[in-house]
């Protein structure tokens, strides 16, 4: 009987700090899914998304940024890029990896450990962790130049306080292919934040800022900051250079 109840009172304990620490998490996510949680909007297509498309674009500057040969940035402290964008290869740091990617053939990528070059079985993984890294990690730094790709759909859509934002979808490419964001800008058209619909986040149409603009070497207007929520995305020793 000594040992059952024993027993009882440690599952008790174990039950009383699984609770302490899982309720107010559950708690906090109910607070945030309903504040923020939206339908994605249906909007319009043509011309004027169009427009409002190209409008953005040239508020960067795109074909400044097009003429960017090589971009170099680092993740929220932990990843480091070495993008040759006219090669359309990338180094990708972190920890004691380093990738090169072959971002048209994935076959042609090299992986190193320790800075020695590996080909084991495991390869393909760590080319792979790369990929995603990459596709994420580029996109908080350039998606606005992204809005005309392949694969990408646009709308327009009116918001409650009567502006105009776009609406991009994305139908392939990428490592998500169907997610959606919409943008929103500043009164010179440049994008000051957008709202997401993507498959990673279970909360849909959080919205994240575009800020603190740096303008590259090369002429390049890229972010270094990023908010979310109570969150902040740092990017930091960003270069772009026109070789």
């Amino acid at each position: 009987m000594a040992k059952a109840s024993k027993l009882k009172k440690a599952l008790k304990i174990i039950g009383g700090v699984i609770v302490f620490f899982t309720l107010p998490t559950l708690l906090l996510f109910g607070f945030i899914y309903f504040k923020y949680n939206e339908e994605l909007p249906t909007g319009q297509q043509g011309p004027k998304a169009e427009q409002l498309a190209n409008k953005m674009l040239k508020s960067l500057d795109e074909s400044a940024y097009l003429n960017t040969d090589y971009i170099e940035w680092t993740f929220k402290g932990r990843q480091k890029y070495k993008w040759y964008k006219s090669d359309n290869t990338c180094e990708v740091y972190w920890k004691d990896f380093t990738v090169i990617l072959d971002l048209e053939n994935r076959n042609n990528s090299k992986v190193f450990v320790l800075e020695q070059e590996y080909n084991g079985i495991e390869k393909q993984e760590y080319i792979t962790k790369a990929e995603n890294y990459f596709n994420n990690d580029s996109f908080w730094l350039v998606a606005p130049y992204k809005v005309l790709d392949e694969g990408t759909e646009r709308r327009i859509v009116i918001t409650e306080d009567h502006k105009e934002a776009l609406l991009v979808t994305y139908k392939s490419g990428g490592t998500t292919p169907g997610d959606s964001y919409l943008w929103h800008f500043d009164d010179e058209g440049k994008p000051k934040s957008f709202q997401m619909w993507v498959d990673i986040l279970p909360i849909k149409g959080l919205e994240a800022t575009w800020e603190n603009w740096t303008t590259t070497e090369s002429g390049a207007q890229l972010p270094t900051f990023h908010k979310l929520l109570i969150l902040g995305i740092e990017i930091t020793d960003i270069k772009g250079l026109k070789m």
